[in-house]
């Protein structure tokens, strides 16, 4: 970032040197992003593309480049100060989870007792 400057849009992604990664199918992940009802999706280019989020994690550490992550997985580098944010007022909120499940008669009492803690969950989230 210190040659180009904090990206302030998502096209700002396109003077940066940003880390790449490939999807199990092999293609090659768009990083999206969204405010105010307005979607981008950028192929960023870089100088690595990666498989595994743990590698890219670790070529960001070393300042190879900018990197894509869910949250929850880099939250202790956010919180200790080697890793910032950028493009925050861009981030999409994450999509509600959901709880698939085949339909049976006879569930188990433990299966019964985690689909019932889920919906207690997410109604308590509403």
């Amino acid at each position: 970032m210190k040659k180009h400057g904090r990206p302030r849009v998502p096209s700002d992604l396109f003077r940066h040197r940003c880390i790449r990664v490939r999807l199990p199918n092999g293609s090659l992940f768009r990083w999206e992003f969204r405010k105010r009802g307005q979607t981008a999706l950028i192929d960023v280019t870089g100088p690595l593309t990666l498989d595994e989020a743990s590698l890219s994690r670790i070529a960001v550490l070393e300042g190879v480049g900018l990197g894509f992550f869910m949250e929850p997985d880099v939250r202790g580098d956010i919180e200790a100060g080697r890793l910032v944010r950028v493009l925050e007022d861009w981030t999409p909120e994450l999509a509600r989870l959901c709880l698939y499940y085949p339909v049976r008669r006879n569930s188990s009492a433990a299966h019964t007792a985690f689909v019932a803690l889920a919906h207690e969950v997410a109604a308590a989230r509403k």
